[in-house]
């Protein structure tokens, strides 16, 4: 059995503060590294911090943007690969060569190479532009790895994308679960004084964690994600209190037929580690049914219908949404 071992991270970013947050990616480094983990995934802007970035101006968000791959934090990053002889990624603000902003996730190899995705569909500020392309990349365990971030992996059209360029690892990272949700019945905000509790009253703040604004709002669409596109998928998250709002952590790895192969829901700082059987991946079901696909058909999902929002307006508008009218059928 052809075995790859990977982890996954959740713990809770301070805002701003880049060097306790590179603190803590190196103690969960180490901890990984004698785990036997080959590959190891960190939350969403987890160096930067996240949702305080929200509220920030222009030049709040630049004083904490870095180049990539050769700023201070992906220079550290890469370092810690070659070191451990892993693949790592974290998140971040990335000051693009021409001044934009974006949210970009880098992926250092124990090579040397670094690799980074810029997230598609960013929304935290009108400030953060959106990336253009798909990342999926050859590793030295022989396994391509995708990164989608967040509010990408949303988008079923981004998951079959990374699925069609050879992905058979996705790295999620997000800071996501106990969001202030425009869907009625998707998420919802935590009380913060449950996580301050949490050492009091662990299962408070975990009965939250695996409910229907952490665990359960997960595991409508994360497991569809793996089967349906025939990949591992490595979820990371933020826990705990992120200017305002609670994340739920909830990190997990999944099989390609959506099976969860570890997880925690505990409220703290923790890696979830498991072994990925390669040899799942050629007779799956999402490739079986990749290979069924009839792409002549699939022109209209390339056509704007006309109700598209950029990612922002999409993200928090409160508007009720409509289905769009039908095109003519042919």
């Amino acid at each position: 059995m052809a075995v790859l071992t990977c982890g996954v991270v959740q713990f809770r970013h301070r805002p701003s503060d880049k060097a306790y947050n590179l603190s803590v990616v190196e103690r969960f480094v180490a901890e990984a590294r004698g785990r036997g983990v080959k590959v190891l995934a960190f939350p969403e802007m987890c160096l930067t911090g996240y949702w305080h970035a929200t509220r920030l101006d222009r030049p709040g968000l630049e004083a904490l943007a870095e180049p990539v791959p050769d700023g201070p934090s992906s220079l550290r990053i890469r370092a810690l690969a070659e070191a451990s002889g892993m693949a790592i990624g974290a998140g971040l603000i990335e000051r693009g060569d021409d001044g934009r902003l974006f949210n970009t996730y880098v992926v250092a190899l124990p090579d040397g190479a670094v690799h980074r995705h810029r997230k598609i569909h960013a929304f935290e500020s009108e400030h953060i532009a959106a990336g253009d392309r798909y990342t999926v990349f050859d590793t030295p365990w022989g396994v391509r790895v995708g990164v989608l971030i967040c509010y990408d992996n949303n988008i079923v059209e981004n998951a079959r994308a990374t699925a069609l360029l050879g992905a058979d690892v996705l790295l999620a990272p997000h800071q996501t679960g106990g969001c202030d949700s425009r869907s009625p019945h998707a998420m919802g905000l935590i009380d913060p004084a449950l996580w301050e509790r949490r050492e009091a009253d662990p299962e408070a703040i975990e009965r939250e964690f695996r409910g229907p604004k952490g665990r359960e709002w997960l595991l409508r669409w994360l497991p569809a994600r793996a089967h349906d596109n025939g990949y591992f998928i490595l979820f990371s998250n933020g826990v705990g209190e992120d200017a305002g709002e609670v994340r739920t952590g909830n990190a997990m790895i999944l099989d390609p037929y959506g099976r969860i192969l570890a997880e925690t829901w505990k409220a703290e700082d923790r890696l979830v580690v498991a072994d990925l059987d390669l040899d799942l991946l050629p007779l799956c079901t999402g490739r079986r049914w990749i290979r069924g696909r009839r792409p002549e058909l699939y022109g209209l999902l390339t056509e704007r219908l006309g109700h598209e929002l950029d990612p922002r307006a999409a993200r928090f508008s409160r508007e009720h949404v409509e289905r769009p009218a039908p095109g003519p059928a042919s």
